[in-house]
């Protein structure tokens, strides 16, 4: 506890610095921005964003960058609640019941209820991710390249048994992310492998490159086919204080979601947008009018608001302490981290305690900006939801394409970047989820050299990964997740699931 203590007051005095107070202020800011403009996203922001990281401290890059992630949490729920449009994927459940209560006249409580459901469950996820860093981080440790391997087919299995959509689907877009990490050289010999002849090809291909084709220029082109109409509350929102009814009726749901949240976000493939449709689906069983729901139950605001951002913090804890990125926002901070010369693993928070105590700190004084930002610049957030989706999207792509020709001056980089997002667009169009791929791009290198290593300590004997206890029970664990998700029982519920 003394230790723990000791730890949280390092973390604060790296993250109470004014150039990170700065850099969390803008993350949240972005990340709200965000998060209330439909149809842009905290994936594809990061995207963009990982070239200016180059330029800024590592703490203070990443701190802006998890900013972003659970500020656009935020900002999901005031379109969703004033729109009836999810800014984010995760707020899409907020819609429900949300938009009802602001078409009733309560745009005001179901605003603030959001604001103090996130504010809890952030600062609750925040103490867990301090709690558990220090003993997942000594149980990482134990790990050897064997289990470091079976971990990450642990985490890639989960990714397919979470996708929406079919599993084969899902399986083959993993495959497709672990082909594409491996063109380049070869991990030993240096070799060039699957570079056709091209020269650029050789280092491989960058991952803001893949990220930010896929998810930002991809997006860019989803949205403009579907424009959308906006059916904006045109009245002024007014009465943000929820009356003391309105506290006690969502105080169960806020305490629900975050524990529902907190768990989600740890596993791998799971994270905000599960947390708050699990949430949603158990105050919806737990109720004793589940007529409500759907009709302006200030519940159904309440718990999935509470869980999305719970889960959105609770993903650092794999990405800290084990190195493994649970979601491909996760994925996405794994390439930031990597720019700066980190590498994700239990070492950060034994050779870097100031990044790892810093970033947690900083999640504190970002929720409380969160809460200060959003309810007072509400009216701000619906002038802005009045700008057309067209005048918006030209200069996202002037900026990505900037971003991208920074990291080598290359113009061969914003090609391939291009390609990526006609690619992105057209898996979209085939229910393909690129989310997977994601995944398995950043993995590849990390899965390929334990499986080398581990192979290397064996002497090739592949029974090294069923001979070890803790790799033999994690590639178990593999194993049944991906038959129960063939399953053609649990196939059908599981869709059932994912359609509602």
């Amino acid at each position: 506890m003394h230790d723990l203590i000791g730890n949280l007051w390092l973390g604060m005095t790296v993250a109470a610095t004014p150039t990170n107070i700065f850099l969390c202020l803008i993350g949240a800011l972005v990340g709200t921005l965000i998060g209330v403009l439909p149809g842009i996203g905290s994936l594809a922001t990061i995207a963009m964003l990982l070239p200016i990281t180059f330029g800024l401290p590592p703490v203070g890059a990443l701190i802006m960058l998890a900013g972003i992630y659970y500020g656009a949490q935020y900002g999901g729920s005031t379109t969703s609640i004033l729109v009836n449009i999810p800014g984010e994927s995760s707020s899409v459940v907020t819609c429900l019941d949300g938009h009802e209560m602001a078409k009733a006249g309560r745009a005001g409580p179901a605003l603030a209820i959001a604001a103090i459901g996130s504010f809890f469950a952030g600062c609750v996820a925040t103490v867990l991710v301090a709690a558990l860093g220090a003993p997942l981080t000594s149980i990482a440790l134990l790990f050897g390249p064997a289990e470091y391997f079976s971990l990450m087919v642990l985490g890639l299995i989960f990714a397919v048994v979470l996708a929406k959509g079919s599993v084969l689907k899902a399986l083959a877009m993993i495959l497709m992310g672990l082909l594409l990490s491996m063109i380049g050289s070869d991990l030993e010999t240096g070799a060039e492998r699957m570079t056709w002849g091209i020269p650029e090809l050789s280092d491989g291909i960058g991952f803001v490159v893949v990220g930010m084709g896929m998810f930002g220029f991809g997006e860019i082109l989803r949205n403009l086919e579907n424009p959308g109409s906006r059916d904006i509350i045109q009245s002024k929102v007014t009465g943000l204080m929820p009356t003391l009814p309105d506290l006690k009726a969502a105080a169960g749901a806020i305490g629900r979601g975050t524990v529902i949240g907190s768990l989600l976000g740890i596993l791998p493939g799971g994270g905000a947008i599960i947390a708050s449709f699990a949430a949603y689906t158990l105050e919806k069983k737990v109720s004793k009018n589940p007529e409500r729901f759907g009709r302006g139950a200030i519940e159904g605001v309440a718990a999935p608001e509470s869980a999305n951002n719970a889960a959105a913090q609770t993903s650092f804890i794999p990405l800290l302490t084990l190195g493994i990125p649970p979601n491909p926002v996760m994925a996405l901070m794994v390439g930031a981290m990597t720019i700066h010369g980190i590498v994700p693993g239990p070492q950060v928070m034994t050779k870097q305690p100031e990044l790892f105590w810093g970033m947690i700190s900083s999640m504190w004084l970002g929720n409380l900006m969160l809460v200060v930002i959003n309810l007072p610049l509400v009216g701000v957030w619906v002038r802005l939801l009045r700008v057309p989706y067209r005048h918006l999207f030209p200069m996202i792509v002037i900026f990505c394409c900037i971003g991208v020709y920074s990291l080598n001056n290359a113009p061969f980089d914003v090609t391939m970047t291009a390609i990526f997002g006609v690619v992105g667009y057209w898996l979209v169009k085939h229910d393909f989820e690129p989310a997977p791929m994601i995944l398995g791009f950043v993995l590849g290198p990390l899965m390929e050299e334990n499986l080398r290593r581990a192979m290397l300590i064996a002497r090739g004997d592949a029974t090294v990964f069923l001979t070890r206890p803790i790799s033999a029970t994690l590639l178990a664990i593999s194993a049944f997740m991906l038959i129960l998700a063939v399953l053609p029982a649990i196939r059908g519920k599981r869709d059932e699931v994912f359609t509602e």
